[in-house]
């Protein structure tokens, strides 16, 4: 027995000196990839991208809150897979492309890119990627509501050219996430615990699809009790997606029913999430489960401060932002968002 205990011991060691290597070899990757990116990177080959970005992004905002969202949501999935490549926007063509795995089957927005791309290229023709186009629109849609940029995005990104929906499939966390599966995803993009729960906060807009939680209410444990919900639930917030999820109770795979993540303030970026999630309102798995680890806890607790909150954010973001960027002679400049050049 002790026998076992040590080398349970020393096998624990190894692992943990295993995750130190991982963690310092992909901020290294990660800090190499970046090197290419820097602040007002269009300043001289095209000056006015990024006031041409925002206007037209702004322009679309004003008339579809909901887009701010979206936009955010296309940039989180663009950059967990294969980098921030703008990957996610490619049509399939010889195979199955991102925008056709299931995670994305909801994203919206496309048009806009592509009329941010059209409006870019008519100023300075192929010198900005849709890659950088993607993480402008983030920054300028979630900007809208205080006319002012939150965060810095540094630009420089070039564009991919392969999009495949098993590489997303794999590779963007589920809503049915436990904490140390959204540990290990972050961790494999060199992001960290605080960029995990920080960048959860960006479900303080948008809405959710009741197929992706309604196991959380309803027959919970299996037992054929349709009243029966999962006990991490606040029970008034359970029986009020219960009331708007009335149908995936008959039919799970109903994908049509959608629910304001953030309730009476689902189009206001701001650090309401965070009080929901301490008051046990957290719509997904994914997001309850921060609770369940002390340190992302904390970490919870001390972001419910509007300031708190977004100072962080725009850390984190711009971390996410880096993520297998393509700069230099990599990748290229696409003509169309949607395809790659010929």
């Amino acid at each position: 027995m002790q026998g076992g205990a040590n080398n349970k011991g020393l096998v624990c060691l190894i692992a943990a000196a295993a995750v130190v290597l991982v963690f310092a070899g992909s901020s290294g990757i990660a800090a190499a990839q970046a090197a290419g990116l820097k602040k007002g990177f269009y300043k001289k080959s095209c000056p006015k991208a990024e006031e041409i970005a925002q206007r037209v992004v702004w322009n679309r905002v004003a008339g579809n809150p909901e887009l701010a969202a979206k936009f955010l949501r296309m940039f989180f999935h663009d950059c967990f897979v294969r980098g921030c490549d703008a990957s996610v926007l490619l049509d399939s063509a010889s195979n199955t492309a991102e925008k056709n795995a299931a995670p994305n089957l909801s994203l919206a927005g496309f048009e806009v890119i592509e009329e941010v791309k059209a409006a870019v290229e008519r100023e300075c023709a192929g010198v900005v990627s849709c890659a950088d186009i993607v993480a402008l629109a983030a920054r300028d849609s979630v900007s809208y509501q205080y006319r002012r940029s939150l965060w810095e995005v540094e630009t420089g990104r070039r564009d991919g050219t392969v999009s495949s929906d098993q590489e997303a499939l794999a590779d963007i966390p589920a809503p049915t996430s436990t904490f140390p599966i959204l540990l290990a995803n972050f961790s494999a993009k060199g992001l960290g615990l605080q960029d995990l729960v920080v960048l959860s906060g960006g479900h303080t807009i948008g809405i959710g699809h009741c197929n992706l939680f309604s196991s959380r209410l309803f027959n919970f444990t299996g037992k054929n009790n349709p009243s029966d919900v999962d006990p991490s639930l606040n029970p008034s917030y359970a029986r009020f997606l219960q009331g708007q999820c009335r149908r995936n109770q008959q039919d799970p795979n109903d994908n049509s029913t959608v629910v304001p993540m953030d309730p009476g303030s689902s189009v206001s970026f701001d650090s309401h999430y965070f009080v929901n999630l301490k008051a046990r309102q957290g719509m997904f798995t994914s997001d309850a489960t921060l609770l369940t680890d002390g340190r992302a806890a904390a970490l919870v607790d001390k972001l419910r401060d509007p300031g708190v909150f977004l100072d962080h954010f725009k850390n984190s973001i711009k971390r996410m932002g880096q993520i297998g960027v393509l700069t230099g002679a990599a990748g290229q400049i696409r003509k169309r968002c949607n395809a790659v050049n010929s």
